[in-house]
């Protein structure tokens, strides 16, 4: 998205092809504002990081964009979050149906205790009423795409919590995949791994980014610089409330800021 009068430091090429449009989206828990108004666009099949320092806002931003926020106590969100140009929050949409377009892994590993391997990753489809066969298939197809099916092919009856840290979120990974989203949402995905787990979650991000659009939050700078094509930078503002303070290529971010802000917290001075 070009500059906007409310936030000239937002720069993205004019041709840009948008999957994600945020018109005016304003987060709230109850009556207090967490996320300033936004106005941005989120390009298609490429990675967007969020960085910034802890408390500014990144991770309650990053679940307005699948009406996460809204299932913690308080949260709204007022505005707009255009997908491919229909409203997700218009009130005749369907949150669940929203979720499954746009998934989500979140910072720890989660996949469901009671549930082997080969469930977790089908949990999102017994919905979808599919035979045996094509849910197998599925699963293969998901695993095979989160780098973990020859890891665990021959146990897939294996509770998930079996496998290592970096396989759990992977397996996560898989489950996201197996309902073929759209676009990815990751909260520090690899914050709780090793650096082999990292490296190799990393390689997933940028494999996956020719075929599906990746918004990653991450505290790691030099990750951001690694894995993204656009980087956000969120601060808090005087009022408290987190805000975008400055967006664009990450080449740009990193080598050239516009605020003066992006440039303290890039070269360390705070955060």
């Amino acid at each position: 998205m070009t500059a906007t009068a409310a936030n000239p430091n937002i720069q993205m090429p004019p041709a840009i092809d948008a999957h994600l449009v945020l018109d005016g989206l304003t987060i709230y828990y109850g009556s207090r504002e967490a996320v300033a108004r936004t106005d941005l666009a989120i390009p298609r099949a490429r990675v967007t990081a969020i960085i910034g320092p802890s408390g500014c806002g990144k991770s309650t931003l990053l679940r307005s964009l699948n009406r996460m926020h809204e299932t913690v106590p308080g949260g709204r969100a007022e505005g707009r979050v255009l997908l491919d140009g229909a409203n997700i929050y218009d009130p005749s949409v369907d949150p669940i149906h929203v979720r499954r377009r746009i998934g989500m892994v979140f910072q720890q590993p989660n996949p469901l205790r009671a549930r082997t391997i080969a469930e977790n990753v089908s949990i999102g489809l017994e919905l979808d009423g599919i035979g045996r066969r094509e849910k197998e298939a599925a699963v293969e197809r998901a695993l095979k795409r989160a780098a973990l099916w020859d890891e665990v092919a021959d146990r897939l009856d294996r509770p998930g919590t079996a496998l290592s840290g970096g396989q759990q979120q992977r397996l996560c990974l898989a489950r996201a995949l197996a309902v073929e989203p759209e676009l990815i949402l990751m909260d520090e995905p690899a914050s709780a791994l090793d650096p082999i787990a990292t490296l190799r979650i990393e390689e997933l991000i940028r494999e996956l980014m020719t075929e599906i659009t990746i918004v990653i939050v991450t505290h790691n700078m030099q990750q951001a610089a690694r894995v993204s094509d656009y980087t956000m930078f969120m601060n808090l503002n005087e009022r408290g409330s987190g805000g975008v303070v400055e967006a664009g290529p990450t080449q740009m971010i990193f080598t050239a800021p516009k605020s003066k802000q992006t440039e303290d917290y890039i070269t360390g001075r705070f955060g």
